[in-house]
């Protein structure tokens, strides 16, 4: 191989793994859009809904997990399956919540609502996971732990 079709070579390659990085790299661009977008439509820290994803699935957007009760959490957000009559009221069907951006703003919905019935506190954030007081409370702190591991307060 001669020195031009060398570089040529080493420069194809470069170019295809930027691409590929690039690629990579876009669901996470557009999945910060939608966490802005979201936080700004609801009124909530887009930080928090990521917290929220980070504690509910790890961010995983094909996070499926069933329930003791038979109930089902889907998407990143872990939207459980009991809210799928009420989304369905809303023209949102169970498989919109495949898009990692419907499953964003409507676990945002569901924590505005939250907030709106509790305020912006703790117990709003607890009310995302679970019914009970008790379990509110090591929920919200699961999700504090994981906005400090995320370099926030």
């Amino acid at each position: 191989m001669d020195h031009r079709a060398k570089t040529h070579h080493t420069t194809s390659k470069r170019t295809i793994c930027a691409a590929v990085i690039a690629v990579a790299l876009l669901p996470a661009v557009a999945s910060a859009a939608c966490f802005k977008e979201a936080g700004s439509r609801f009124n909530i820290s887009p930080v928090l809904i990521r917290a929220i994803s980070q504690t509910e699935s790890g961010g995983n957007p094909n996070a499926r997990n069933r329930n003791q009760d038979g109930s089902v959490d889907v998407c990143h957000m872990q939207i459980n399956s009991r809210w799928f009559p009420t989304l369905a009221r809303h023209g949102i069907a169970p498989s919109d919540l495949d898009d990692p951006c419907t499953c964003t703003y409507v676990g945002a919905w569901i924590l505005a609502g939250n907030v709106n019935r509790l305020g912006y506190n703790w117990r709003a954030v607890g009310a995302y996971n679970a019914r009970s007081e008790h379990k509110r409370v090591l929920y919200a702190h699961k999700v504090a732990g994981t906005l400090a591991r995320m370099g926030h307060q």
